[in-house]
This record gives structure tokens, sequence and C-alpha cells, in this order.
């Protein structure tokens, strides 16, 4: 593990902060729906609501004054390094990385029980994402789960023990890391969720072949505070919640997007990335 004073220290010479347009919803009424590509594919927004493209100041998290905090800001960025030799093997993401991620995030958020239940790669490129049927990036502010949609994950992935841990305090809580390179194009953004209020989200419909889902697309919101991590590295990574159950004292979930970095190099790698998704038990 890398030490935490290295961390701290930027990698690179990034400003303190950048502008850049993120692409939020614009509320017209009815609920957005998305049809899910398959992999490779993009994905097909149709119905309520529509792009509302604003351009914001995003901070340079690596400079900031405080340390972020999960449960305070609703993410934390800390020094990991895996024992992963290759991300698109299934088969060792499951035996060492799953583990890695479960400890992490139980020393990252308190839990005392933490499953991990998905992972998904996602790369801007587009051969790329065909060969090795992987996921596009996701160039729109959103949070992945909504009052409704965190607990029915819980009943789909727990089955008869659902009902009983549902009546405790549980999140859902993901981890996000760039592999093989730093990230040099479409990194990620996440606001401080201390900055977003619950009537910025709008709950939006994610239709599988075989079942429906829920996220929350974000509305603008000038209170919004953005923060990102330039040339994030395979050795770190981005903690996060995207929801919790407790409803005081504590952020619930925050807001994410891919952004166009305007001090990415030119012709610069395409970036390759992993996110993982937990059920957090406390």
């Amino acid at each position: 593990m890398a030490d935490i004073a290295e961390l701290d220290r930027p990698k690179t010479d990034a400003p303190d902060k950048v502008e850049a347009t993120l692409n939020y919803l614009a509320d017209t009424g009815g609920v957005p729906v998305t049809l899910v590509g398959d992999y490779g594919d993009s994905d097909t927004r149709t119905g309520g609501g529509q792009s509302d493209p604003h351009r914001v100041v995003i901070h340079n998290g690596r400079l900031a004054d405080e340390r972020f905090d999960l449960h305070h800001h609703g993410f934390s960025f800390v020094p990991h390094r895996t024992r992963i030799t290759d991300f698109f093997d299934d088969d060792q993401l499951r035996r060492v990385y799953y583990p890695e991620m479960e400890a992490l995030i139980k020393a990252e958020s308190g839990a005392k029980r933490v499953v991990v239940f998905d992972h998904t790669l996602r790369t801007e490129d587009e051969r790329l994402r065909r060969e090795r049927k992987i996921r596009e990036v996701v160039r729109r502010v959103h949070n992945d789960y909504t009052e409704w949609s965190a607990p029915q994950r819980v009943r789909q992935i727990m089955g008869d023990e659902a009902e009983e841990l549902l009546k405790g305090r549980f999140g859902i809580i993901q981890v996000w890391r760039p592999f093989n390179r730093p990230v040099e194009t479409w990194p990620l953004a996440i606001a401080d969720g201390r900055s977003i209020s619950d009537r910025d989200m709008v709950v939006t419909e994610r239709r599988y072949p075989d079942r429906i889902g829920q996220t929350f697309a974000t509305v603008y919101n000038p209170a919004h505070r953005w923060y990102w991590f330039p040339r994030m590295r395979p050795e770190e990574a981005l903690v996060f919640k995207v929801y919790d159950s407790q409803r005081e004292g504590t952020v619930r979930w925050t807001a994410h997007t891919a952004f166009d970095d305007p001090t990415s190099p030119p012709s610069p790698p395409p970036r390759e990335s992993i996110e993982i998704r937990t059920l957090a038990f406390f």
C-alpha cells in the first residue's frame, strides 16, 4: 500500500481547478427510461427529460485542505495496491479482487459485513469494448441507486437473509479505479455529497433484458461542489457511497460522471477502469 503522505502529494502539474461541461438532466416530467445496451453497445435514453449541459468548476481533490471521508463527504480517496495481474480475467477478479474490496470497504466505512455483488469494466475505446465485451464510460451526472432500487438489490442478492438485514442499517458502496495505466482522458468527477439536495435527484428507469432497475439522474444546482483526482493511478482507489439507509448524521449518496478533461494530453490512451459494487451492512 502506498504511503498516505505520498498519496497527498500532487502527481502532476494539474491546476487546482478546471472548467468542464457536465451533462445534467432537464426534468421535463415523466420518468426517463434508459434501454441498457449489450456489452460493446451504447445505452439508449427514451422519454422523460433531456440532456442539460452546464459548465462547472471541478476542484483538484489532490490539493484539497481536508481529507475526504466516506460518511462526511460521500467518498474517500485512498492508496490501495491490488494483487490482480489481469483485470480481464473474471475468475481472478472474483478470487482476488472481490475479497480485497470487501476488506477495503470495511476499513473505510466501518461496516461489519460487506458483500461484493457486481463489477463493471469500462473504456471509451469502441474496438476494445466489442472485443472484450465491456461497457462505455458514462458521460452523464447520476447516482446508481434510489430509495426503491437499493433495498430491491438487497432482496435480489441476499435471498432469505434479506428481510432481516433490511431491518438494520445498510449501504451500497462502490470502488472505482483505473487499471493498466493512469487515467489521461475522461476521468471521473464526483460531487461532495453535502452539496447534493434530494430535490436534485430524479428517478430514472434502467431496463435490462431480464429486469428493471432504477437510478437517480441529477438536475443542475449551482451549489454542487465537484472534485476530480488528476491522472489517477491503478494503485489508487475512489470509494464512494451510492446509498445509505441511515437518514440522519451521514451523507446518503453523491453524484458522479465522466467528463472531458481540458488538461488531457493530445491523443491520450483510452481510459480503462473498473467499478465494484457492494452491499455494506452495519
